[in-house]
């Protein structure tokens, strides 16, 4: 007769992920960081598997010019968010000038700015949303705008 323990779950085996389980990367940046992601998205795989959330600090009054920038540095997809849009895989999204960047159920949702805090507001969403499937990333920057989204 088997007994009460070979019933019990094993806790050491990996719970199955499903189907749709892929790493959201939240990236914050200063201006100086556009370098950086120009070094670093030619070294991403077109199929890494990963989306890639690009917050930097940009003037509210100008056009930004950053999703070409990117694009030209990568064949994954870029796209500044204009509109409630859901996350994939293998994409990079970026934010406008004058908004708050924040993810819910997988979807990006924009906001005017209450504060200017992008970076934080990107982060802690992300970390809310996507739990363990969540990472971020902070290139440059002066103050402190990350460094609680991060935590």
């Amino acid at each position: 007769m088997p007994s009460a323990e070979d019933d019990a779950p094993d806790e050491s085996a990996s719970p199955a992920l499903p189907e749709t389980w892929f790493p959201v990367i939240g990236v914050g940046a200063s201006a100086g960081g556009l370098d950086a992601l120009k070094r670093l998205l030619p070294n991403v795989r077109p199929d890494c598997g990963m989306a890639f959330v690009v917050v930097q600090h940009l003037s509210p009054d100008y056009r930004s010019l950053l999703s070409e920038l990117l694009a030209a540095s990568t064949s994954l997809p870029v796209t500044q968010v204009d509109q409630e849009t859901a996350v994939e895989p293998n994409h990079i999204y970026v934010i406008p000038p004058n908004a708050t960047l924040t993810i819910e159920q997988g979807r990006l949702e924009l906001e005017r700015p209450a504060h200017r805090n992008p970076v934080d507001d990107l982060l802690l969403s992300l970390a809310r949303d996507q739990g363990e499937r969540a990472a971020g990333v902070i290139l440059s920057g002066t103050g402190s705008d990350g460094t609680i989204g991060l935590r």
